[in-house]
């Protein structure tokens, strides 16, 4: 009897696992967990703030209309690198909502996309959102590299990146925004 309720307990688990990793419920379980978890921004200290020397970046906005990231030399710029497939990327999507909705005036707000332009246009329709999305025409500079999605930098007016995360976070938490009206003092 036992072996048999081990045995059910197994398949569940494998049913669960399948669920969770092939299904769009898995989807949307992912990313919750993902936004349950989110993790806390990376100050890079002061000695270690490396500055972006190559604003030679083209870019698309999902309207279709060129930028060149040279605009954004002064500037206080954040730079999200994202994807819809992507659940930590979907996890934190509404706390940048939230402080595009209270700081998109202030500073240069990014997300940079690494999907499809027709998907991408879908979901943020579909969610609602107004954040400023862009596609790559040119490689991104080397300091603003994405190996892993999502990645955000948050660079001050001088060029230096002040905060280098990897990974879902609470972008709109009070710690950030302290960071971004500090920035925004100088």
């Amino acid at each position: 009897m036992r072996l048999k309720k081990i045995k059910w307990l197994n398949i569940v688990l494998i049913i669960g696992i399948v669920i969770v990793l092939f299904t769009p419920v898995g989807r949307y379980a992912r990313a919750f967990a993902g936004k349950w978890i989110a993790s806390g921004s990376a100050m890079v200290k002061g000695e270690l703030q490396m500055g972006v020397d190559n604003y030679n970046w083209q870019l698309v906005n999902i309207e279709g209309k060129d930028f060149n990231f040279e605009e954004a030399r002064n500037k206080v710029v954040l730079v999200n690198f994202w994807a819809t497939w992507c659940p930590p990327c979907i996890a934190e999507m509404p706390s940048l909502q939230s402080l595009y909705h209270d700081y998109g005036d202030k500073i240069v707000f990014m997300c940079v996309a690494q999907d499809n332009p027709d998907k991408v246009a879908a979901f943020i329709s579909k969610k609602g959102y107004d954040l400023p999305v862009y596609f790559s025409k040119t490689e991104a500079p080397s300091l603003l590299s994405a190996k892993l999605l999502p990645t955000t930098y948050i660079i001050d007016r001088q060029g230096k990146i002040v905060i280098a995360e990897t990974g879902s976070a609470d972008w709109n938490r009070a710690e950030v925004r302290t960071i971004l009206d500090g920035l925004l003092q100088e």
